[in-house]
């Protein structure tokens, strides 16, 4: 790739100061450059407790250990059910309820390593089988619960689920039609609802098993090595790439918890992700429980009027949510503000894609707080690059290294070495030194792909940035042609197999086409087979399949009807060319392209 020169790295820098003047409780990490410099994992590690047999725990740090303390009663879950219930989890209910899920997995014979998938909306028994996995030393893998049939079971698949805990309108609508695909899976958990819904033949009650559990149990010595987290995140060809975490990830979730999102123990936190998604385990499960706060988990879909509700109502202090949410707020106005007070809400971060300038300054327009952005990926496992409230902000930037992590920008070398970019302004690869405790530490069953993550001592990212002369990064853009949208990365590949499984469908190239609220759409071009008429309704009868088999997140908005796709010789789509013509920008290259 070219090194280009940015002249905004050097000209004068917009500045936002980072957190409220004189406000009383005072940031974690007062002075960043004299706390990075004294900074060390093995501090970190001494503030967390370790278990009793040995090793390292997630479960145990997360709760078991302020349970045995002075913040047993704490609240440690504060649960909104969508339609007004509120139900509230001390940090030793969820100790005891944690330990009975620990036993019943124990009692169905699942033993450490296996993995445990989860498949429901936000709701309380998600996260006490997340914690109570994470006790008999399984693997959990959280999945997203709008995703349709081909996605969970290409998931299910790839990772050998041995478990599932979901719903019984879930089950029915997404598992049964792929359960006969998973023959490594043994158990069928049901969750029913208020309703008191039929359990499926062939499945089990979650509540009548946590209810005959024993609330007692030990978490045998637990190498910190040893996985814990199963994340999927999308390529760009081929299947999804399952990133594997261990217990030492712990380590970075606390202290980012602590330094970038400056949890303090009486604090109300919101983390708005959903579990499925790394965001919403990393900093809505683990982070917020080791840091012994109050986490705020609302089982409703976004809504203006109720998260500005929840906001003054329940008291938020800090607050963690994503671009596209922040663009929708934008796009409503400041009415749904208007007459609520929000004294108690000190600290905005942002996370899921990169974070428009405007969204920050609206922070300081709508809440009289910018927005901290803040960078990382599934397979960083937490926050790398943040904006801290020690410093001021700079909208636009991801902001600065978090303490023990080195980060850089790297070149490419026709020899498969990278070359370290020290230029300021200079664009390439950003990179990572390996070694932090959260680092993926395979893609499951893929060792050449994670094997070519690294080079020359550096994890590659895959993402192109610049650095200014004060250490500030800049997104710049993506290398692969990953879609992101509303916070969510799709792998067009996995859109287009679907579409060819429609009978009218003879090609399909996925894109994704910039939108001012979500980032990005996901847009198809479509040829037809021979015997097919290009037509409104069949566009409507192909969109129905795609949503029906992904999920509508995944499904694209927009589908185009061409006679034939771009294609290179040896037959791949040329997604680049799609979007460079849907854009209307320059084709590059296209000395591979088919004759057509």
């Amino acid at each position: 790739m070219p090194e280009t020169r940015s002249n905004a790295a050097r000209a004068p820098v917009e500045a936002i100061p980072g957190y409220p003047a004189g406000h009383p409780v005072a940031p974690n990490m007062g002075d960043y450059a004299a706390f990075r410099g004294g900074f060390s994992w093995d501090q970190a590690r001494r503030e967390l407790d370790g278990l009793p047999a040995g090793g390292l725990n997630i479960a145990h740090e997360a709760v078991d250990r302020h349970a045995a303390g002075s913040r047993k009663e704490h609240v440690a879950l504060r649960w909104l059910g969508r339609n007004g219930a509120v139900q509230e989890f001390s940090y030793a209910d969820l100790s005891k309820l944690s330990n009975r899920f620990a036993n019943v997995l124990q009692g169905l014979g699942v033993g450490a390593g296996e993995r445990v998938y989860v498949l429901t909306g936000r709701i309380p028994e998600l996260y006490i089988a997340a914690l109570g996995a994470w006790k008999n030393r399984s693997v959990v893998c959280t999945l997203f619960s709008a995703f349709g049939p081909e996605p969970i079971r290409a998931r299910m698949a790839l990772g050998d689920a041995r478990v599932l805990l979901t719903t019984p309108t879930l089950y029915e609508r997404k598992v049964v039609p792929i359960l006969n695909l998973l023959p490594g899976l043994r158990h069928v958990l049901l969750v029913r609802g208020p309703d008191n819904e039929p359990v499926a033949a062939g499945t089990l009650d979650f509540a009548e098993l946590l209810g005959r559990a024993d609330e007692r149990f030990s978490i045998a010595a637990t190498d910190p090595e040893e996985p814990a987290l199963l994340h999927f995140t999308s390529g760009t060809t081929g299947t999804p790439k399952g990133a594997v975490h261990a217990h030492e990830a712990v380590l970075t979730h606390h202290a980012t918890g602590k330094l970038v999102l400056d949890l303090h123990p009486e604090d109300v936190f919101w983390c708005t992700a959903d579990p499925g998604w790394v965001t919403g385990t990393s900093y809505g499960i683990i982070a917020p429980l080791t840091n012994g706060v109050t986490s705020i988990v609302d089982e409703a879909d976004f809504d203006v009027e109720r998260w500005c509700q929840i906001l003054e109502q329940h008291r938020v202090s800090v607050w963690y949510t994503a671009p596209t949410a922040i663009r929708m707020m934008m796009k409503t106005g400041l009415a749904p503000l208007a007459g609520r007070k929000l004294p108690a809400l000190r600290y905005l971060a942002s996370v899921g894609e990169p974070l428009n300038p405007e969204a920050v300054r609206w922070g300081v327009t709508a809440f009289g707080l910018p927005f901290h952005d803040n960078w990382w990926q599934t397979e960083t496992g937490g926050i790398m690059i943040a904006n801290f409230p020690a410093l001021d902000v700079r909208p636009g930037s991801m902001g600065v290294p978090v303490p023990g992590i080195e980060a850089g920008i790297v070149r490419h070398n026709a020899d498969g070495s990278v070359t370290q970019l020290d230029e300021p302004g200079t664009e390439g690869e950003l990179a990572l030194r390996p070694g932090w405790p959260s680092m993926f530490r395979e893609y499951l069953n893929e060792p050449e792909r994670y094997a070519k993550c690294f080079a020359d001592g550096w994890y590659l990212t895959g993402d192109l940035a610049r650095r200014d002369a004060d250490g500030y990064f800049w997104f710049v853009g993506r290398k692969d042609d990953v879609i992101k949208t509303s916070g969510h990365l799709i792998g067009p590949f996995e859109v287009e197999s679907v579409l060819l499984e429609h009978p009218a469908v003879a090609e399909a190239g996925v894109i994704g086409k910039p939108d001012p609220v979500a980032l990005e759409v996901v847009k198809a071009f479509v040829a037809l087979k021979t015997g097919y008429t290009p037509s409104d309704a069949l566009k409507k009868d192909i969109m129905a399949h795609a949503r029906k088999r992904l999920g509508a997140v995944v499904a694209p908005k927009e589908i185009d009807f061409q006679q034939s796709l771009p294609k290179t010789r040896s037959g791949k789509i040329m997604r680049r060319l799609l979007k460079a013509r849907e854009l209307g920008l320059p084709e590059g290259d296209v000395s591979t392209l088919e004759s057509m």
